[in-house]
C-alpha cells in the first residue's frame, strides 16, 4: 500500500498575487499522516521536502475569504485573522479590522523591494 506522503502531487499551487508556485499533495484541514493536527482553514499543503518525517508538511496557502483569490501565506500576500484575507482585500476593508491589524498592514507598506540584480539592490 502506498503511503500518503509518497503519492504524486495533486496539482500545482500558484499564488495569484506573487506567482509563487509549488506542487501540492493535499487540500483541506486535516493533512495526511498527521495525528491530531487540524488546520483552521482549508489549505493547500505539501509534504516538507526538507525532512524524511512523513508527518511534516508545509502550508502553501488558501483562498481569500472575501474575493476567493488563491494566495500564499507569505506576509506580502495575505494574513490570517480568523480567516485568510489577501492584502488587497485587507487594504480595501482596513477599517473593519482591529487596530493591531491596521498597524501591521501599515508596517508592511515599507519601501518596495527591488529585484535581485537590479542597480541599487545591493547584489
Amino acid at each position: 500500500m502506498e503511503c500518503e506522503a509518497e503519492r504524486p502531487p495533486l496539482g500545482v499551487f500558484k499564488c495569484q498575487l506573487c506567482a509563487l508556485t509549488a506542487p501540492y499533495s493535499y487540500v483541506g484541514q486535516k493533512p495526511p499522516d498527521t495525528q491530531s493536527i487540524v488546520l483552521l482553514e482549508e489549505s493547500y499543503v505539501m509534504k516538507d521536502p526538507f525532512t524524511p518525517d512523513k508527518g511534516r508538511f508545509l502550508v502553501l496557502g488558501s483562498r481569500c475569504s472575501l474575493c476567493s483569490r488563491l494566495v500564499c501565506v507569505g506576509p506580502e500576500c495575505s494574513l490570517f485573522y480568523s480567516k485568510r484575507f489577501c492584502l488587497p482585500c485587507v487594504r480595501e476593508n482596513l477599517d473593519a479590522f482591529p487596530r493591531e491589524i491596521q498597524q501591521d498592514v501599515e508596517r508592511r507598506k515599507g519601501p518596495s523591494k527591488k529585484p535581485v540584480g537590479q542597480p541599487g539592490s545591493g547584489t
